[in-house]
């Protein structure tokens, strides 16, 4: 049930019965109607970065504005070439973020126009509005089948998807410095990012005959599920979420895991966990 929907109790028929006060009737639940509010206008932009870091610093910077935008996309310029291959597009093969806006007419285009000026102080370009509901779900048609787009540059291939989640004031330093590791390696490998709320996926395509390509798959996989969180997320748990909670989840973990041989001090800090 959408949590912004209304409930109200259908009224009695003419036809029903009211009983006695002395008769005891079986209690039978009322019958509910949902109403949902229709969906305020929502607006599309997209726009082009040199680089990832740019396009992350942009929506950091968006967030932060205070701008209440529904949706803020990331896809790297590997994302970008899939999605060409797969939907035989002509999108520039760069850094793109996508955002959507919800709201009034007027609130709608303030919010586009705030997000335009950001992001020509961080180098982006190609900032496309668009209002039209076809055009607006051709471009999000694009962000859904991303995954799907991928194996269209590797069809026989398997893809290895993490998903790490930092701090939103982190989330620039984190992308750009996994993408460095992920360049490096002879793998297929993509970046996705739910970057309004710091959470970012990667995809490593490879060949599940080649076992070193496996191997170096995990590795990748290691890396991005095990030391980023270690080193982008503990520090800054007793910050972001105060003692009381952390000790709450030591709690939980002890009563879970008695003798700590799961994942010790991967997450809760160690000194929450002495």
């Amino acid at each position: 049930m959408p949590a912004s929907c209304l409930w109200h109790p259908l009224l009695p028929a003419p036809s029903t019965r009211r009983p006695s006060l002395g008769s005891r009737p079986t209690p039978q639940p009322s019958p509910l109607v949902p109403l949902c509010p229709v969906r305020p206008r929502a607006p599309v932009a997209m726009c082009n970065f040199p680089t990832i870091k740019e396009a992350a610093d942009v929506a950091i910077a968006t967030m932060l504005s205070g701008i209440q935008v529904s949706r803020v996309e990331l896809l790297d310029e590997v994302m970008m070439q899939a999605i060409n291959i797969a939907n035989g597009k002509k999108l520039p093969e760069v850094p793109t973020l996508m955002f959507e806006f919800i709201g009034t007419e007027a609130y709608a285009r303030e919010q586009t126009l705030i997000v335009q000026k950001i992001v020509s102080e961080h180098n982006g370009s190609d900032f496309v509005f668009v209002e039209d509901p076809d055009a607006k779900t051709e471009l999000w048609k694009i962000r859904k089948e991303a995954l799907w787009a991928c194996f269209a540059m590797a069809p026989n291939f398997e893809a290895m998807i993490t998903d790490v989640c930092v701090p939103l004031s982190k989330l620039a330093d984190c992308i750009s410095k996994s993408k460095l590791i992920l360049d490096e390696s002879p793998l297929l490998c993509t970046v996705i990012a739910h970057a309004g709320d710091g959470n970012f996926h990667t995809l490593v395509l490879f060949d599940p005959e080649q076992e070193e390509q496996k191997r170096e798959a995990e590795r990748l996989n290691h890396f991005m599920e095990h030391a980023q969180e270690s080193m982008v997320l503990a520090p800054y748990l007793e910050e972001e979420l105060g003692m009381g909670a952390l000790m709450t989840m030591k709690r939980i973990k002890t009563v879970l895991d008695p003798n700590n041989i799961m994942n010790p001090g991967k997450i809760i800090p160690p000194h929450v966990c002495i």
